[in-house]
């Protein structure tokens, strides 16, 4: 599906990412990599193979797009360095665009690590009147991108069948993007008046207004 923010194109795609077309930039928020791995440490019974998920769903998207600038909304780790980071540096060898991150609350490993392999780690990114930020802020004059909330929505049938959907959710001066990665659940967010939110499903993003 494709929007329109402050006069500027954004393409949402079913994986949770945004692109923006006039930059050129893919906007991803929270994978949260290492999480996964750092629930097994600790016992959890999740299925290996769903590190891999991750990864893979990151090549697709940015191959669909094949954007000048990969920027990561804040949490692109949950946590220390663990196994996952070997993978990350695989997967970034493959990537021709230029990598930023947001940085957000989870992202705990050092900015050197980042640093060593060409990623620039910001606190918030500036950019033709948008506002790039993991937690979601209001400052005047500039429109807010941000993640950290994971926002979903409730779907709501007509026998008391629910659904709960990942989503973008957008408010006058703001839009947040769903988180990207495995495992990481939803906030269900509430619709007012002039807001909208848009669902997304495996295969498709869906407005849902009021």
């Amino acid at each position: 599906m494709t929007i329109n923010l402050q006069n500027q194109t954004f393409e949402l795609h079913p994986s949770g990412a945004a692109f923006w077309k006039e930059q050129e930039i893919l906007l991803i928020s929270d994978v949260h990599l290492g999480k996964i791995s750092h629930f097994r440490k600790f016992g959890s019974a999740v299925p290996y193979k769903a590190i891999n998920a991750n990864f893979i769903r990151l090549s697709e998207v940015v191959g669909k797009f094949q954007p000048k600038t990969v920027c990561f909304l804040g949490d692109l780790f949950h946590s220390n360095l663990n196994n996952e980071w070997k993978l990350f540096e695989n997967w970034l060898s493959f990537v021709d665009a230029k990598v930023v991150l947001i940085a957000g609350n989870h992202d705990l490993i050092s900015p050197l690590k980042y640093e060593e392999l060409g990623v620039k780690i910001y606190s918030e990114w500036h950019l033709n009147g948008f506002l790039l930020t993991h937690h979601p802020r209001q400052i005047e004059g500039f429109f807010n991108i941000c993640g950290h909330i994971h926002p979903g929505y409730r779907l709501n049938g007509n026998a008391r069948q629910s659904l709960k959907l990942p989503c973008f959710f957008r408010r006058k001066d703001q839009f947040i993007l769903p988180a990207f990665g495995e495992f990481t659940g939803n906030y269900m967010m509430e619709l007012n008046e002039g807001e909208a939110a848009y669902a997304i499903t495996q295969k498709e993003v869906i407005l849902i207004s009021k």
